[in-house]
């Protein structure tokens, strides 16, 4: 048999294709028939033509082909009996792109940021083959290949895709894939700077998190420091603190693995609490008067220190400042000092702190004497040094003023000399001291400042008691005076038997020992003969060194 048939057929049309052979049989068992064929969508009619024309069989087939019928065989069979013989046709059937996919790879395990991902538009069927190819994320043009590669994947790659590939006969769409790129990401509401008190939540998302096929688990950390975990995503601050500023973090983690975000760093802004104001008064070389003030607050507050109410110092704009003022500003902290202080300086001290969300302050009272002692070189020397004693009024009294000097609260001696001197200090000299200055306007008397004078150890006084009743015990003593304390140590010829430092404690249990300030004390119980002899007792200290000797006789 023989067919003819167009070249092509086109998806949703009909199409007609013949089969005939030039002879025909009407009493034999010859059948020419087609076959292959989809009998719902197809009509077969016969036509045979027996004349002076010319003789012909003839079936003429009429279908409607879809693109599933493209490259299919059909076939036209003659058959006489066992005898058969046929013709195939193959169908080209026109069709828009079929069976459009998006193949994803990888296509399994958690993408990250960075990643390297392939988007593949895949066609089951195309004829004519595809001309062109169209990528959409979230229904926005992304891309004209037919491979969408993602190198170094982001947050915002994120989505839903889907592609359309194109031929002369239209388009053929794929369902859409989603791409999840599992980055975890902190964010802060309603900001990351809030003011205490605030309802804050600090949210912890990878994208798509709500339609994420799987559950999620979120580990919170502050700081470094693991705070919880669980599947809440949220943390949440119904009435943010100033404890709670910090560095936050979290990580997620699902089947294929975690992510952890970035921290981000929660502030809190506060006013400022009560501040701390210092009084400090220096009388040595020179009457210094230092005012410190700090505070805790954020952001960082302006400082300023007052006396009765007259400004004196601020960190912000700066204020005439006096000869005899000096400030150092830093962060929430300010400090003022006060040269050459006097009674004018006295008076109730003030500092007041703000900032955008509110302020405080504090007060302190000073007194400044106006009778200063000064004691030069220093108020520590060594025997034999000069040392003098000045005393230092107000300097504007209109008449000269008489001095009254007192060690240890005693009165030493009056003059209107305001210094007292030692050409020659001994460690007698030695106490506390203080001066009173007398005008006709009033007195003042200064604070006691001591005077320590170091010295060796003068000599040792030991002495020795034996008591015979209830058994015989000796009882041997050495004390001395020196400054710094000295070390005591008692030798019988050759022997330690005992010291007040550095020593071993005593060997026999008839002796115990008894030390304190400058002083070492021996108690022999059950003396025997053995126990006399010529006893030393040696002091030293940095200054010096003494001994005495006494002969104990039992």
């Amino acid at each position: 048999p023989s067919i003819t048939s167009s070249e092509e057929q086109t998806e949703g049309q009909r199409s007609t294709l013949e089969c005939s052979t030039p002879y025909f049989c009407p009493r034999g068992d010859t059948v020419l028939r087609w076959e292959g064929y989809d009998p719902q969508v197809s009509q077969v009619s016969s036509h045979v033509q027996l004349d002076t024309g010319g003789v012909s069989h003839q079936v003429t087939l009429t279908s409607s082909f879809t693109w599933k019928d493209h490259s299919k065989k059909l076939l036209c069979v003659v058959s006489d009996g066992s005898k058969r013989a046929s013709t195939e046709v193959v169908l080209r059937v026109r069709h828009a792109p079929k069976d459009t996919q998006v193949s994803l790879s990888p296509s399994s395990g958690n993408i990250g940021v960075g990643d390297t991902v392939t988007l593949s538009c895949e066609v089951g069927s195309s004829h004519p083959p595809v001309s062109g190819y169209r990528w959409y994320k979230d229904g926005v043009a992304v891309g004209t290949e037919q491979v969408l590669a993602l190198r170094g994947v982001r947050r915002e790659d994120h989505g839903r895709y889907h592609c359309e590939a194109q031929n002369s006969l239209g388009t053929g769409v794929s369902p859409p894939v989603t791409l999840r790129v599992f980055s975890a990401e902190i964010s802060a509401s309603p900001a990351a700077e809030v003011l205490e008190g605030t309802a804050t939540t600090l949210s912890c998302d990878v994208p798509g998190r709500e339609g994420h096929p799987e559950e999620l688990t979120y580990t919170w950390y502050k700081n470094s420091a693991w705070l919880k975990e669980g599947p809440a995503h949220t943390l949440l601050f119904p009435a943010v603190a100033a404890s709670d500023a910090g560095y936050y973090s979290c990580q997620v983690t699902n089947s294929q693995g975690s992510d952890t975000a970035q921290a981000i760093s929660l502030s809190v802004t506060y006013p400022p609490r009560v501040p701390t104001l210092t009084l400090f008064q220096e009388t040595q070389g020179g009457r210094l008067v230092i005012v410190r003030c700090t505070v805790d607050s954020h952001p960082p507050a302006t400082l300023a220190i007052d006396r009765d109410g007259t400004v004196l110092a601020t960190s912000g704009a700066q204020v005439a400042l006096g000869q005899r003022l000096g400030v150092t500003a830093s962060r929430n902290s300010l400090r003022l000092e006060i040269r050459d202080a006097g009674p004018q300086d006295s008076g109730k001290y003030g500092c007041t702190a703000s900032n955008v969300h509110g302020n405080a302050s504090a007060t302190k009272v000073l007194v400044t004497r106006a009778a200063e002692l000064l004691i030069q070189p220093s108020a520590e020397v060594t025997e034999g040094t000069a040392v003098t004693l000045t005393c230092v009024g107000t300097g504007d009294m209109e008449e000269e003023p008489l001095y009254t000097w007192y060690r240890n609260g005693r009165r030493l001696q009056e003059s209107s000399l305001p210094t007292l001197e030692f050409p020659s200090v001994r460690g007698d000299d030695a106490g506390a001291f203080q001066c009173q200055v007398r005008s006709r306007n009033g007195s003042d008397t200064s604070e006691a400042v001591p005077l320590r004078v170091f010295y060796p150890p003068r000599q040792p006084v030991l002495s020795s008691f034996l008591q015979s009743q209830g058994g015989r015990l000796g009882i041997i003593q050495c004390s001395v005076e020196s400054d710094p304390e000295s070390s005591l140590t008692l030798r019988r010829g050759d022997d330690a038997i005992a010291c007040t430092q550095g020593c071993p404690q005593a060997t026999s249990p008839r002796v115990h020992i008894a030390r304190s300030y400058n002083s070492l004390k021996v108690e022999i119980r059950d003396v025997v003969v053995e126990d006399e002899g010529i006893y030393v007792c040696q002091a030293g200290n940095s200054q010096g060194s003494a001994s005495t000797t006494m002969d104990f006789k039992a």
